[in-house]
């Protein structure tokens, strides 16, 4: 305990007044003579005991009165605990939580307009000469400085619901940053929230003892909420006229059993699949929408359930296409007959496939990056320069299957293929044999055979005239498609960065096998074009500075727009032309939940989506008690929590500041201590 005046604690030598009195009784006697004294010795005997401790209560009556006086005179206060307080003006800085949970309702209306509430009354504690910052999730510029309290203000009511979230550790960084650069000494830091338990992480809190943080928690009547969290499609591709399957995890973050609500999918404003979702409270459930694309291009699409009283999350908006065409490229060996006639049957008699081929000695390399397969038909060599652009072609998202010719200079294709990690060929096994094993789990053959009726054995498998054998390599990602008899691999796939390389231990021709007149070739050949398609993603997330590569090489001059699907949004993005590949960046422009298009210049590049950052879903909060708990876990002695429930804001925040003044005390306890010195003297005998 301190005192702001001290010297007034000299006058606590006043005790030894009623001391004095009490010993030294001053009180002239006047002499009664009686005939017989008998009875007043008896009357003494009983009231003297009664009289000393009347006496005695009344002396330390009278004591507390004074001690108490003076200590009312000294003003006696309990300075605040971690606060460094400094003579002069001071720098605060307010962060107000705009995101999509402050939509949520309180016993004063949502909880952003409690938190705007809460900021003027703050302000309202400090002098006129205080400077202060205001803050949101937004972090704009306009906010980077501090201001006086009527700019403030007016800073304030501008402020609304952003997609914007920011983690605590964020948000106190941008604080310091402002009040660091401030002359004032005394800093002080206000983050009024809800304090989703997403967004605490109180871990990275800097520990700067400079500045005085202050919680201020704000609590809503109920915390309830059910959203679309993500979606993905079963299959990696999508096809004209094909049954598509796509999941959807819905989450519900409450006390509630949600039962038969309603789901609904719409494909380019068209509803698709009415279904109905059920999820205990708590929990998370996950249903598949099943429909066809009837139509190629660019898809449009948008999940959408009901939910009160948060609805921003209730939308879920993608984009995906339908490939109208798959360009592939054969690149083919210098002799007259390393053309098959298989490969060329297979994609020329498909309008979906834009068949290319070419001789390997007539290859413009730059060209490569406008097909999305590359089939190396037998070549007896792959040069290293060839190599490279094979290994720049994949790792920007193509797609290679390699036949090899009966005469290849194997140490070239091992160089190549030791260059992207995957396994070589090592010799040519003349020994004759058959496929006995097919990968039924991977993709390319998932839909093509019954699996309660499969039967390898049974089955008319293709048979083996002579084949590579391919390297062993157990730190490759190889991953089989067809086996041999002995368990060498006859068809393998390797994860190559972006892209995809199938290498094949037998050439197309009839001297190897009898594998491109089977009837198994066509639908792996067939599957292989078409997961070759560019897999783009389906949505990006709002706030997260996203980067959105372009599908195809566009050159020239362009302008690139962003325009949503309602019309209601065409920005022009910043982007960059690198390696022939053109890479889009938002720079946080939209800020809305919906379906985008790409324009270059006129030209309608892809689809893309947008949806509003899931984290602000989950509307489990910190109470007061709990974040309390926290704070001390992570040992952070410059920050104090506030109680939400006070009524009065500004004596708590003088209290933080100046510290809990005792000085009303002491006045009622003098005043209690005198009537306690009056009641003695008037009713006790």
């Amino acid at each position: 305990m301190s005192f702001t005046y001290p010297a007034f604690l000299f006058a606590l030598s006043a005790i030894a007044i009623p001391i004095v009195i009490h010993l030294f009784n001053f009180r002239k006697f006047k002499t009664i003579y009686f005939s017989n004294v008998r009875f007043l010795k008896e009357v003494k005997e009983e009231t003297q005991a009664k009289s000393k401790l009347k006496h005695l209560l009344i002396l330390f009556a009278r004591i507390l009165t004074i001690i108490f006086l003076v200590l009312a005179f000294a003003q006696p206060f309990i300075p605040a605990i971690n606060q460094n307080n400094i003579l002069g003006d001071k720098a605060i800085s307010i962060f107000i939580d705009n995101s999509f949970s402050m939509e949520t309702i309180s016993k004063n209306g949502t909880l952003l307009d409690e938190a705007k509430k809460r900021a003027i009354e703050i302000t309202s504690a400090y002098k006129a000469t205080d400077r202060f910052q205001l803050l949101t999730n937004d972090f704009e510029g306009k906010h980077q400085r501090l201001v006086n309290r009527e700019e403030f203000i007016e800073l304030l009511n501008n402020v609304i619901i952003s997609p914007a979230t920011r983690n605590l550790s964020e948000i106190a960084s941008r604080q310091s940053d402002v009040l660091q650069a401030s002359d004032s000494k005394n800093k002080i830091s206000f983050i009024l929230s809800d304090f989703q338990k997403s967004i605490l992480n109180l871990e990275n809190f800097k520990k700067d003892s400079s500045i005085n943080y202050n919680f201020i928690p704000l609590k809503a009547t109920e915390n309830s909420n059910v959203f679309i969290d993500t979606c993905w499609f079963e299959s990696p591709v999508r096809q004209y006229n094909q049954i598509e399957k796509l999941h959807v995890r819905i989450k519900n973050v409450s006390e509630k059993i949600i039962e038969n609500n309603s789901i609904k999918l719409f494909i380019n404003g068209i509803q698709k699949t009415p279904a109905s979702y059920s999820v205990d409270k708590d929990s998370e459930t996950e249903i598949v929408l099943s429909f066809s694309s009837k139509e190629i291009g660019i898809q449009h699409c948008k999940i959408e359930l009901n939910d009160f009283p948060v609805t921003f999350d209730d939308q879920f908006y993608f984009s995906f296409e339908v490939a109208k065409h798959i360009p592939i490229l054969c690149i083919n060996g210098t002799d007259i007959n390393s053309e098959s006639p298989y490969l060329n049957k297979l994609f020329s008699a498909d309008s979906l496939f834009i068949y290319s081929k070419v001789q390997e000695n007539k290859l413009d390399y730059s060209s490569l990056g406008n097909y999305n397969l590359i089939v190396l038909n037998e070549l007896k060599s792959i040069s290293s320069g060839l190599g490279q652009e094979l290994k720049r072609f994949m790792n920007k998202g193509g797609n290679i299957i390699v036949f090899p010719n009966q005469v290849a200079e194997l140490n070239t294709y091992k160089d190549f293929f030791l260059s992207i990690k995957a396994n070589y060929y090592e010799v040519l096994d003349t020994t004759n044999t058959k496929v006995d094993k097919i990968n039924l789990e991977h993709a390319i053959y998932k839909d093509v055979f019954d699996k309660k009726t499969f039967s390898a054995t049974s089955l008319d498998l293709p048979k083996i005239n002579e084949y590579f054998i391919l390297s062993k390599n157990i730190r490759t990602n190889e991953e089989f498609l067809l086996k041999t008899q002995n368990g060498n691999a006859l068809l393998s796939k390797y994860d190559v960065e972006k892209g995809t390389l199938y290498i094949s231990a037998v050439g197309v021709s009839d001297k190897f096998s009898n594998f491109a007149k089977h009837a198994i070739f066509v639908p792996t050949l067939y599957k292989i074009a078409m997961y070759s398609q560019v897999s783009l993603p389906l949505f990006y997330t709002i706030s997260k500075d996203e980067i959105i590569e372009g599908k195809s090489i566009i050159s020239g001059e362009n302008v690139f727009h962003i325009k949503s699907t309602t019309g209601k949004v065409d920005m022009i993005p910043d982007h960059k032309v690198l390696d022939s590949k053109t890479t889009i960046y938002i720079h946080n422009q939209i800020q809305e939940a919906n379906n985008y298009n790409l324009f270059a210049n006129t030209e309608l590049i892809q689809g893309i989506s947008f949806n509003f950052n899931r984290k602000e879903s989950d509307l489990t909060c910190f109470n007061e008690k709990e974040l309390k708990e926290q704070v001390s876990k992570y040992n952070l002695i410059h920050v104090n929590v506030l109680d939400l429930d006070i009524k009065n804001i500004n004596s708590t925040l003088i209290e933080l500041d100046q510290g809990r003044k005792l000085w009303k005390f002491c006045v009622i306890l003098t005043l209690l201590f005198l009537a306690v010195e009056v009641l003695l003297l008037r009713f006790m005998k």
